[in-house]
Parts: structure tokens; sequence; C-alpha cells
């Protein structure tokens, strides 16, 4: 299923993922112990973050079941500014008091990028006791868009596009000129419930394209995102969303 709920500002679009973000929680813990999440970077998942760690949110699930991977990660060390960890980890995961032993993120200080990203692969397998070519099944996975369509750190016409056995994979990003370290398509697809996270009318143009134009995967990578058996959930602000029919 996918569903476009488009939000009249960003504390709307805020608001309505933060309880997006909860309902998908509790449904989990009522079947399992654990919830699975891979969190995004960016300005808008900040904000998300900010909520979820407010006193209205914070008391709606039992953070200590919440285990928390990275759905993407910068080639920095997780101390530096430009870092997915140190966002989240400043914005979510100390505010909630998370245990590290439910935090999994890139082990980016080893520099070497192809063992960060076979390691961060090895962690997930090993987390969810997958067999040989066997894909995890997150329960969310929240994912933002940038203005040139890219998803995670899946950017246009790059490699790891292509990839279809991986789960983790370094892709070197030609017009930033620098690895990224991201999850697949093939592992994002897998997951129970995707969130999109898009605001700003920097996005409007490219998400009509994405949205309701013809299909383009290498120029839009956005578009790869067809999850197998899950929900795909698009939400929007009204300046991102103004020129969508």
């Amino acid at each position: 299923m996918k569903e476009v709920i488009i939000a009249k500002d960003s504390d709307e679009l805020n608001k309505v993922a933060a309880e997006r973000f909860i309902s998908i929680a509790q449904n989990a813990l009522r079947k399992k112990d654990k919830f699975t999440v891979a969190l995004a970077g960016g300005s808008t998942p900040k904000s998300l973050y900010n909520l979820l760690a407010s006193e209205k949110f914070r008391s709606q699930i039992d953070w200590k079941k919440v285990v928390f991977f990275f759905g993407d990660e910068r080639n920095v060390l997780p101390d530096s500014d430009e870092s997915n960890f140190r966002m989240a980890n400043e914005n979510l995961l100390k505010p909630l008091q998370i245990s590290p032993e439910n935090i999994f993120r890139w082990q980016t200080e080893l520099k070497d990028a192809e063992k960060i990203a076979e390691n961060y692969e090895e962690t997930v397998i090993s987390f969810f006791d997958l067999a040989e070519n066997e894909l995890p099944q997150f329960d969310l996975i929240l994912l933002g868009m940038g203005e040139d369509g890219h998803t995670a750190s899946l950017f246009p016409f790059s490699k790891a596009l292509h990839e279809t056995k991986r789960i983790a994979v370094v892709n070197f990003v030609k017009k930033l000129n620098t690895n990224r370290l991201t999850f697949t398509f093939p592992a994002i697809n897998n997951t129970s419930n995707a969130i999109f996270l898009i605001s700003g009318v920097a996005k409007a143009i490219v998400l009509k394209e994405v949205l309701e134009g013809e299909s383009q995967p290498e120029k839009f990578p956005s578009q790869n995102v067809n999850l197998n058996n899950g929900n795909s959930f698009w939400l929007i602000d009204r300046q991102a969303a103004h020129l969508l029919k």
C-alpha cells in the first residue's frame, strides 16, 4: 500500500510523522518484543526526533524495546557535524536514554568504506539471524528525498542502484566526489513500513516527477521504493506538494 499525506506545514508534518511512528511501533510491539527502525539523516528528521523525545510522545511506547539502525551514513567520524548518527544521537537517542546495546551505527571510525559497509551488513545479518541471500525485514525505515530525487545515499545514476543482493554497500557519489554508505533497495523494499518525510518548496519539482512523472528510476532513485509486501507513507508538506495533481 502506498499512501500520500499532505500536511499544511512542517509542524503538522512532524506531528503526523510522530503519530505514525508511534502507531507502527505499538503494532509491532503487540506482536513481538522488539521494534526495529532504521533512521534517516537530514533537517526534517531532526525535527521529528525532537518531537518523539518530547514529553507528549516519549511515554507512548517502551523505548527499551526499540532497536535503532541507520539507513545510510556519510563517511565521516561519528562525532562529525555531518554524521547522521551524531544528529540522531543528540536529538533522539540521548534524550530518550537509549541503551548503547540497542543502537547499531555504521563504524565510520574504521575509515575503510568497504570494510565499514561489510561490517554493517554482517551486523544486520547477525541481528536478524538471516540465512544466505535472505533480507532483513525492518518494522520501519525512515527516508528522505533530495532535490535530485535521491533517497538514503542512493543517488541518480550511481552504482548502488543496480545492487540486487547486498544489504549494505559503499556508493560513490560523483557529484559530491565522495563515498557514502547506504542500505540497498532490496533491503529497503523488504521493510514492513517506510515513511518518507519531504518538506520545502525546493523539493516540489522533483517530487512531482517522482510521484506523477514517467518511470525514470535511474534519474529519480526514489521511484525505486516499491515495498514487496509493506506500507509506504509519503508525508509531504504543502510547499513540497504544491505542484502535485
